[in-house]
């Protein structure tokens, strides 16, 4: 099982990822990455409250972060071919399809949703689980907290 999480510049229509991380539960390999927006000309849009939530400073992206299109090739090598979880597929499969359009770049692995890995009634504990989580969001400690939710979530198991 391979899951993503991203973070992004805001919520709205005009916001891009900043960060992306992956981790495939089967190897241990994991993968994350800053985007640097300034690679993009059309991406200007920074929503403070966002920042909040995950502490990424637009200067950090500048100083660390990758251009889009070394972003979409970097997953494409890792993750070619492969089904990757998501706990929230709408506002993930967005900004993904927005790097790799703003690259004209197509996605060499196919994104879903919970429901790939999860029964109905996993998903409302899946839910209740992920609710608890008060922290500041980044992408691989989310992805971290997506596993392990998931893995409670099958077990039956909530804390």
């Amino acid at each position: 099982m391979i899951c993503i999480d991203l973070e992004a510049s805001g919520l709205a229509r005009e916001s891009y990822p900043i960060e992306i991380a992956w981790k495939c539960t089967e190897t241990g390999a994991f993968d994350s990455f800053l985007i640097n927006p300034e690679s993009v000309p059309d991406w200007q849009y920074w929503d403070e409250f966002a920042e909040e939530l995950h502490g990424i400073e637009p200067e950090l992206l500048q100083q660390e972060g990758i251009s889009a299109e070394q972003a979409c090739i970097r997953l494409n090598r890792a993750l070619k071919g492969r089904e990757v979880i998501s706990d929230a597929l709408e506002y993930d499969g967005f900004w993904l399809r927005r790097l790799f359009n703003a690259c004209d770049i197509q996605p060499g692995f196919h994104l879903v949703g919970l429901e790939a890995v999860l029964s109905a009634e996993e998903r409302i504990q899946y839910q209740f689980i992920a609710r608890s989580q008060f922290r500041r969001h980044r992408a691989l400690q989310d992805v971290e907290d997506l596993i392990l939710a998931i893995a409670a979530a099958r077990s039956g198991v909530v804390s």
